[in-house]
């Protein structure tokens, strides 16, 4: 018996290391991942995204914008005039935190009833609550120090416990209670259609080659393009299929509330779906046998589970680690299902990731169906 299994352990060896790309892959997948990982994962978020509407301009209100920004927690992306444009700019996605001073800050302070507006995107978890944790304690902090300053100025002892001069008023828009189903459903809706998407055409080719058949489609006047377009048409209704099954069973069934258009989402649902088995095709093509495939299929999964957005901000990655996570589309779609489904914007919020994802499309396209015909050569 121990002959046996030692004779199976030697041909498992010899097998292994014969397929040189495939011990490669196992021996530097885990630590490619580690690095990757290390870069991308910040569970205490800083640096958000801040844009500023400073109605007052006066140094009450610069002093207060100066303990926020100096924290390290808001960096200033833009000013704008009042709230509408700080709301604007948050549906845009060009910011995930907006402060609102209103007019004649200074007198307000003086009379001890200044009130301060921070509106925080509630659709990213992690920014959500670095954010409102944040800025209750620069604001806090900031109130104890007007305190200071001004019983320095009368004279008097100081007790900040008994009176604030200003009140941070925080508002989590789009999820103010913080419910942990509206932060994950229009994520997990993107990184399960993907995941199923890649799966399923991830192995077409290297099928046709394994069983034989590749042979017989290369004596047919197929193109390479035509045999892609042909492999994906069928999983597209699939994945489709699936993708409004998921998000009414987040809607219907977890209760999580639908504020978009829903024939806007599903036509953008489609370019995704597109883009998925585009990038399966892709590695189908550059895999040499199905386990080989089914490797890259999890390496990748789990890749763009991390760096494409959906548990942790893409803006507090480096910019390289950045770079990595735009060849999953799963990066391009998480904006526009969380902007669809929990903020309810239209197309015009929407233009980048929409231009982005056609452009990817068309990009892996032609990529696998090169692969795959110097696979051929």
């Amino acid at each position: 018996m121990i002959q046996r299994i030692l004779a199976i352990t030697q041909k498992e060896f010899i097998q292994t290391w014969r397929e040189r790309s495939t011990l490669v892959i196992l021996l530097t997948l885990p630590l490619l991942q580690l690095i990757l990982f290390g870069y991308a994962i910040h569970m205490n978020v800083q640096h958000i995204p801040t844009v500023i509407a400073d109605q007052s301009l006066d140094y009450a209100s610069r002093a207060y914008l100066n303990d926020m920004v100096n924290s390290g927690y808001f960096d200033q992306v833009g000013s704008v005039s009042g709230e509408d444009g700080v709301v604007q700019e948050i549906n845009a996605g060009r910011a995930n935190a907006g402060i609102i001073i209103p007019p004649n800050f200074s007198e307000l302070v003086q009379r001890g009833d200044a009130e301060v507006a921070i509106l925080v995107d509630g659709s990213e978890l992690f920014t959500s609550l670095s954010a409102y944790n944040a800025a209750s304690i620069i604001g806090q902090n900031h109130a104890v120090e007007t305190i200071m300053e001004q019983a320095e100025r009368a004279g008097q002892s100081s007790n900040p416990a008994i009176a604030s001069p200003l009140t941070a008023h925080i508002q989590i828009l789009y999820n103010p209670d913080f419910k942990d189903l509206w932060f994950i459903i229009p994520g997990i809706v993107a990184f399960l259609i993907q995941t199923q998407t890649i799966v399923l055409t991830a192995t077409a080719v290297v099928r046709e080659r394994e069983r034989g058949t590749l042979e017989q489609l290369l004596v047919t006047p197929i193109r390479p393009m035509e045999l892609m377009i042909g492999k994906i048409i069928p999983f597209i209704f699939i994945a489709l299929f699936n993708l409004l099954t998921v998000l009414a069973i987040g809607v219907f069934w977890f209760g999580v509330p639908f504020q978009g258009n829903l024939w806007l989402f599903c036509s953008l649902a489609f370019l995704y779906v597109f883009s998925g088995l585009g990038l399966g095709l892709l590695l189908s093509t550059i895999s040499q046998n199905q386990r080989q495939a089914s490797q890259l299929v999890m390496f990748f999964s789990l890749l763009s589970l991390v760096l494409g957005g959906f548990i942790f901000p893409r803006y507090t990655m480096p910019p390289l680690i950045r770079l990595i996570g735009n060849i999953f589309p799963l990066t391009y779609f998480v904006p526009i299902s969380r902007g669809i489904i929990s903020k309810g914007i239209g197309i015009n919020m929407l233009t980048g990731e929409v231009i982005s994802l056609a452009a990817y499309i068309l990009i892996i396209m032609v990529v696998a169906a090169r692969s795959f015909r110097q696979r051929l050569d």
